[in-house]
């Protein structure tokens, strides 16, 4: 197999699990070259996507009847694929007005790479990195941790510390998202793990198994905890974990280039583009 097919192999393998993952929360909408995955159970919303298996172009009126669907629906007008395996949907969103495409680096762990010698551990004392299990205290706080830092872009030190991570816990757990992430690590859906200290996640992400292929998602430090390696370490004991459970292809979004760089530390090698697209208006 050429170097070539092999890569397109491979995208073919991450478009199949970005169709198959929302499946086990969703309603699924068929609109002809575009799938819509409609959440029916509390959480963050899902999105529109190429079609798995159609043939032809995506249009932009095609776009434009989806996008009319999400708001009847009420849910946001979001669409997310592969540049490389969807091409046309580039074009048919940027003739769609109104949405603000976003280039992320779509980066692979080769099976056969060895993450570095201590890689899931920290320099920093008192800091444990753990599988966080669904009864373990710490789950809110893993949940939390990300919100926060996903709310302060960046890699560079933010204000947002422990007070604020432990009012966010609490409101994880307020608004179910504790309950229902537990009745995922309970089926196997999603494992967590987090960078620990005194009982508070100072850092967290997630990886989501479906047969042999993960995706690590959801990876954020605590802005006033940043550039201690964390989100590192906290990513490598994920892709254990996830190896553990015989999965063999584990795959991530990089925010950018220079998280890109990050995680190519460990490995991760960059094989595409994932794209997401959005009203000017949302949040990124």
């Amino acid at each position: 197999m050429t170097s070539a097919s092999a890569q397109q192999t491979l995208l073919d393998k991450l478009d199949t699990y970005y169709d198959a993952v929302p499946r086990a929360a969703a309603r699924v909408e068929d609109h002809g070259s575009l799938t819509l995955f409609v959440r029916t159970d509390p959480g963050w919303p899902y999105y529109a996507r190429p079609t798995r298996g159609a043939s032809g172009v995506v249009e932009p009126a095609d776009v434009a009847r989806v996008r009319a669907r999400q708001r009847e629906l009420g849910v946001p007008e979001s669409f997310e694929w592969v540049a490389e395996t969807t091409p046309s949907l580039r074009a048919a969103v940027e003739a769609s007005a109104g949405l603000v495409i976003q280039e992320h680096p779509l980066m692979v762990l080769p099976p056969d790479a060895e993450l570095p010698a201590g890689a899931a551990e920290t320099a920093v004392e008192g800091v444990s990195v753990r599988i966080v299990g669904a009864d373990d205290p710490a789950l809110a706080g893993a949940l939390a941790a990300p919100r926060l830092a996903f709310a302060a872009p960046g890699t560079g030190l933010g204000e947002a510390g422990v007070d604020q991570l432990a009012a966010a816990a609490r409101e994880t757990a307020a608004d179910g998202s504790v309950a229902r992430v537990a009745a995922r690590i309970g089926a196997g859906l999603t494992a967590v793990a987090a960078a620990v200290a005194d009982g508070l996640a100072l850092c967290a992400g997630q990886h989501q198994p479906v047969g042999r292929v993960s995706e690590i998602v959801g990876v954020g430090t605590l802005p006033a905890a940043r550039r201690q390696g964390l989100a590192l370490a906290v990513t490598a004991a994920l892709v254990t974990d996830a190896r553990a459970r015989g999965v063999d292809t584990v795959f991530l979004s990089a925010d950018d280039e220079t998280v890109a760089r990050i995680y190519a530390r460990l490995g991760f090698r960059r094989i595409g583009t994932a794209l997401t697209a959005e009203p000017a208006t949302a949040d990124h």
